[in-house]
């Protein structure tokens, strides 16, 4: 045994959990390599990206004011087109989130009468209140007369091919595919998967315009959705994209006519893509994204550790052991309620940021459900560092994601399961 499985147990860390953990790093060994294969893959593409780009020291410094001809914006979105495969970008800190992003592009091309179709089932808790699916009130979609139709993935969590083409075939104006599983226990949607979505919706509506949730799934694979025919794709910066190092942010890309009219509902017609500063945080939203690909496949090691890892103490996990990825998420289903809770506070009091918070479940913005979030992280929300949470619903089921480091992850996670010990929802064994 080694000096550092030796260190864990005068770290509280039992002996069944040491051992525990290393067999699930004997284990996904074969996955590890292929995440730094795709690492490698994407960290050449970032970088041919910043040099096709052009940036030099200059556009590490923003403007100020109005923003006219500002180099570090217009670099920016220059780099985030060249990387993510699209003809255009718009990477602003004034996008709160990925469902500010996602909001944005919505609104700017629906009108009253246009039909939304989401072909991923329900959308998550948050964009289902921007949708209107949570009630009436407010300026949601619905409310604005914008009509709304969504398709049940299939019971093994892939598209309903025949049920979208008559839909799209019938006028949808847009089409939202969200990438990462949200609070569902269902597979991400692959590259391959999202590229086939995409040709069969254009096949029967060349029009349709086909928007991707993209949170949580860039830098998994060696493609973004936009390499495979999506129109628009929008995230955070404070997951993947940000490499940690974003305070806030979220970007918009996909084909110019498109991103220019998102750009044009974010700021003001005919301005969207001329103006704007990011407020002295363009040095960090450049760094943030040539770290990305070392970062998300840091994580991704994390949560193929937690799906060998847990399901070695019993845990039903998804992805299971050795499944395909197309995001960093991993859920874990607990026996009760009182588990998910010792989970979760396993997690926080292994960050750190706030180890000594005890995380309770309460009703936050957006949500239908009491949620429960453990993120002792540096930046408030940065689900690319080492977070867990979960809606208080059954099945009870925590989404585990990101780390910076592979090893905080596995910290982390041998942390909590040390709680579930503690708390008698794991047994002891040895």
């Amino acid at each position: 045994m080694s000096k550092f499985w030796n260190c864990l147990q005068s770290h509280g860390i039992s002996v069944k959990l040491i051992a525990a953990a290393e067999k699930a790093e004997l284990e996904a060994q074969e996955e590890f390599q292929q995440v730094s294969e795709i690492s490698r893959l994407n960290q050449l593409k970032v970088l041919s990206a910043f040099r096709q780009a052009g940036i030099s020291e200059l556009h590490l410094k923003d403007g100020t004011g109005y923003g006219y001809g500002d180099m570090g914006r217009e670099g920016l979105e220059a780099v985030y087109a060249l990387a993510f495969g699209a003809e255009s970008a718009l990477v602003r800190a004034q996008i709160i989130s990925g469902t500010h992003a996602i909001a944005i592009a919505l609104t700017a091309f629906l009108n009253r009468g246009d039909l939304l179709l989401s072909v991923t089932g329900r959308p998550y808790d948050t964009l289902s209140r921007i949708i209107g699916l949570a009630d009436n009130s407010g300026r949601s979609l619905r409310v604005m007369g914008v009509k709304y139709g969504e398709i049940d993935l299939t019971p093994s969590g892939h598209p309903d091919y025949e049920k979208i083409g008559d839909i799209v075939g019938g006028g949808a104006r847009m089409v939202l595919i969200q990438r990462s599983r949200g609070y569902n226990w269902r597979p991400s949607l692959s590259i391959e998967e999202i590229g086939r979505l995409v040709a069969l919706i254009k096949k029967v509506n060349p029009n349709t315009v086909c928007l991707i949730d993209n949170c949580y799934g860039e830098f998994v694979e060696d493609l973004e959705p936009t390499e495979a025919g999506a129109d628009l794709i929008a995230g955070s910066l404070i997951k993947n994209a940000g490499g940690g190092l974003a305070p806030s942010g979220g970007y918009v890309a996909g084909r110019t006519d498109l991103v220019t009219t998102v750009a044009d509902r974010l700021i003001a017609p005919g301005l969207g893509h001329q103006i704007g500063t990011n407020l002295g945080l363009g040095r960090l939203f450049f760094q943030g994204l040539f770290m990305a690909p070392h970062i998300v496949g840091e994580a991704l090691k994390g949560a193929i550790f937690a799906s060998h890892f847990l399901s070695l103490l019993g845990l039903e996990t998804s992805p299971e052991p050795g499944a395909a990825r197309a995001d960093i998420v991993q859920a874990v289903r607990m026996p009760t309620r009182e588990a998910v809770i010792a989970f979760c506070r396993g997690i926080q009091a292994a960050s750190p940021v706030d180890s000594f918070v005890l995380p309770e479940p309460g009703f936050l913005p957006g949500y239908h459900d009491q949620v429960i979030m453990a993120a002792g992280t540096f930046i408030q929300g940065s689900s690319i560092e080492l977070s867990a949470d979960a809606p208080m619903r059954q099945p009870y089921t925590v989404y585990l994601q990101g780390g910076l480091s592979y090893s905080h992850a596995m910290l982390g996670l041998l942390n909590a399961a040390q709680e579930l010990i503690n708390k008698g929802y794991l047994d002891k064994g040895q």
